[in-house]
């Protein structure tokens, strides 16, 4: 099939996969066939897309006008290949694990999970293959909808009350700062097209860009950066799956892959190096690394402790983007790629702690490590890439951004780095250690969680350490990205 072809079937299968599992509904495993076949129908379509891509190839697509000089466009390019293939690829594994906690856990208004899961994908593909803001808007809101009843699944008080702050979050940032923004880059570089080397050039002075780019760091509430980051631990009362979705596959990933594109295309990395204007978002992006790691810290409950390395570890892409260097900017794109592969491993095995043993709390992991060694052997791979420790993917990704850092004399971004990374092994490591150095209390009888579950969580703790040995691809990706 031709790139375009592809194109085409990467942004419409999710949501003719969407509409065969609610047909499927009354048949669990016709239903769940239909997702996992959904799911690598999408991926092995993104995939053939991306030799072509890495050989310079740019496929796109315009539909129609929404606004006179306004198009519904789609334009693939490095980063988006790079997200599109990250989470294409973790909705495969996704999905089995789905299989086995949703069952393992009776969990109601399975058809209705399924299919929102495979709207949020479809949502997803379009945010990555988006040609310029004015698609990309659209998908970002679209995936913002698809995903509240995720959300709220549970359908109780706490569940509604951590939906509501989910949608005002990130609906009032979006249009009341981040569609602004795209008004205000419309009006100024007369097109919201993404271009290498950025749309904007010298047409506004330092202060005005810094507000600008302010409207947008701001307005892309799914970055978490500080402080719009309180939606994020509101929406783990979601099954772990769909926390999962939230932190790894799609929507904070929706986020600062908004980032690093706005920073490169519309802005342009050389044009706004320099800018006094701009200095505050190092600043800021530092901030909500070291604060959000110090509040994980002090999180007894697993999945808020998880919740806030999430706003930590998300800040590290945005830190990187924001120190305009090519070796950040690739670190900045790897971290994407890293993060999702760890932080799925984690939440995976937080999870399947749930489902087997009925834990949530990080005081009641004594000794868990010898009843499900494949989980907590997991999670301990996730916890090492999370720090940055060798051999894990989020090495890779921190070794460039700290490369980018001190190639350009950033100490306090060094030290930034630095200190988050004893804060990470800080509230890490210790769960490590309960799991396998504590002894279990007497009473514990479970073993492992159903066999879906460890082998997602065992596939993916393997992506992260193979993404230190063969980084070859998303690094060529990366690179293009940097290179413009």
């Amino acid at each position: 099939m031709s790139p375009l072809t592809l194109l085409v079937a990467a942004l419409v299968v999710p949501f003719i996969g969407a509409v065969l599992i609610a047909f499927a509904g009354r048949a669990p495993n016709l239903r769940e066939t239909v997702t996992l076949a959904t799911a690598a129908f999408l991926f092995v379509a993104v995939a053939s897309i991306t030799p072509h891509v890495l050989a310079g190839g740019r496929p796109q697509l315009a539909l129609f006008e929404i606004l006179p000089g306004l198009l519904l466009a789609f334009r693939i390019e490095p980063l988006g290949m790079l997200f599109a293939l990250v989470a294409s690829g973790l909705w495969i594994v996704n999905s089995l694990y789905s299989i086995g906690y949703m069952r393992g856990n009776a969990e109601t208004h399975q058809t209705r999970f399924y299919v929102c899961f495979a709207g949020a994908l479809g949502a997803t593909m379009a945010i990555a293959f988006a040609g310029n803001l004015i698609t990309l808007f659209l998908a970002y809101e679209a995936l913002t909808l698809i995903t509240y009843p995720l959300v709220t699944h549970h359908g109780d008080e706490e569940a509604k009350r951590g939906g509501r702050i989910y949608l005002g979050y990130l609906l009032a940032t979006s249009i009341v700062l981040l569609l602004v923004g795209i008004i205000v880059t419309w009006n100024v570089a007369g097109t919201t097209d993404f271009l290498p080397g950025g749309i904007l050039g010298d047409r506004l002075g330092s202060a005005a860009t810094g507000g600008l780019l302010a409207l947008f760091m701001f307005g892309i509430g799914k970055a978490a950066l500080m402080p719009m980051h309180r939606w994020l631990p509101a929406a783990m009362v979601a099954p772990t799956p769909v926390s999962a979705l939230l932190h790894a596959v799609a929507v904070v990933k929706a986020g600062v892959f908004t980032v690093v594109k706005v920073i490169v295309y519309v802005f342009g990395v050389e044009n706004i190096a320099g800018l006094t204007g701009v200095d505050w978002l190092p600043v800021v992006a530092g901030f909500t690394i070291i604060a959000a790691s110090i509040v994980a810290l002090r999180a007894n409950n697993l999945k808020r402790r998880l919740a806030y390395s999430t706003v930590s570890q998300l800040s590290y892409v945005v830190l990187a983007a924001a120190l305009l260097t090519p070796l950040s900017v690739i670190g900045a794109v790897l971290h994407i790629a890293a993060h999702a592969f760890g932080k799925i491993t984690l939440f995976f095995a937080a999870g399947a702690i749930y489902t087997a043993a009925h834990k949530t709390e990080v005081s009641q992991l004594d000794g868990i490590g010898r009843r499900m060694p494949w989980t907590m052997g997991a999670f301990a791979v996730g916890a090492l890439s999370m720090i940055g420790l060798p051999p894990t993917a989020g090495f890779v990704s921190k070794w460039f951004i700290l490369s980018g850092a001190v190639t350009t004399g950033q100490w306090v971004a060094v030290a930034v780095i630095f200190a988050s990374t004893l804060l990470n092994a800080g509230y890490f490591l210790p769960i490590v250690w309960r799991a396998f150095f504590r002894p279990a209390p007497a009473e514990a009888t479970h073993g492992e969680a159903p066999a879906p579950m460890v082998v997602a969580l065992v596939v993916t703790a393997a992506l992260t350490v193979a993404m230190f040995f063969y980084a070859d691809l998303p690094l060529a990706l990366a690179r293009q990205v940097a290179g413009g």
